[in-house]
């Protein structure tokens, strides 16, 4: 069966604005999920009306400058972010108004191996377990490759 296509656009609302501790779960009210020791490099929100495979709204990752808690923008999807969280598969979607070079490659992997170490700790401080891990950084032109051949 072909997986779906990658979205070009998406609507995203930011929970955690670049530079930010707090990640906040706005698309259920505001309610804190964790306070973080090191800021987040990357703004970071969600997908409200598109559910990942964990059942939660998909996560995104935005590049470029700070944004605003609570913002609303649209973004092209330029990459995915392969993630499992507690056993579970948990992709970010990549998003950015310039396609994804090799230096944001490099830094969003360096990042989320070092933030699967972090989830990894919070996950067993929540008694949760599974295979919490950093996979892959896949671009668009990837993603658009593999969903092409797959049909």
């Amino acid at each position: 069966m072909p997986q779906p296509a990658l979205p070009h656009r998406a609507r995203i609302l930011i929970e955690v604005p670049k530079g930010g501790f707090v990640k906040r779960e706005l698309h259920q009210g505001s309610s804190i999920d964790y306070i973080s020791p090191l800021p987040s490099p990357y703004n970071y929100g969600c997908i409200p009306d598109v559910p990942g495979l964990d059942g939660d709204p998909l996560d995104v990752v935005v590049l470029g400058p700070r944004l605003k808690a609570g913002q609303t923008l649209e973004r092209d999807i330029v990459g995915v972010v392969r993630f499992w969280d507690a056993g579970m598969p948990d992709d970010k979607l990549i998003a950015s108004e310039t396609p994804l070079t090799q230096k944001q490659a490099i830094g969003l992997r360096r990042f989320f191996k070092i933030y699967a170490v972090a989830r990894l700790a919070l996950n067993m401080r929540k008694g949760l377990s599974g295979r919490t891990a950093f996979v892959s950084v896949v671009t668009r032109e990837e993603l658009d490759l593999s969903w092409q051949n797959s049909r």
